[in-house]
């Protein structure tokens, strides 16, 4: 199981995940990302639930039209662990490679 990461682990990784927060009120990790238009946002869910399938570990999510909100965090381990901060960073390239 993955360890949970101390608040100042998780400072130290949040500086290195562009526009990832911590979420008030709970141990996780939080982003909002804004497409073009809902085909882009789609576009962007289908691969990043792809790379979260592969890693066994799955994000919490909402789309509305052309914007997702992501939420993440490891339930096992009651917080935010290494798996968040490697989807997140593999969501923020996978936002990268989405045209728009």
């Amino acid at each position: 199981m993955a360890e949970r990461l101390t608040a100042d682990a998780r400072k130290q990784a949040l500086s290195a995940i562009p526009g990832w927060s911590e979420t008030q009120g709970r141990d996780a990790l939080g982003k909002t990302f804004v497409f073009k238009d809902f085909n882009e946002a789609f576009g962007f869910m289908t691969r990043a639930a792809l790379v979260a399938e592969k890693m066994d570990h799955h994000p919490e999510w909402r789309n509305v039209y052309k914007t997702v909100e992501v939420v993440l965090s490891t339930h096992d381990a009651g917080g935010v662990t290494a798996l968040d901060i490697e989807l997140a960073k593999a969501m923020n390239a996978i936002a990268k490679l989405t045209p728009g």
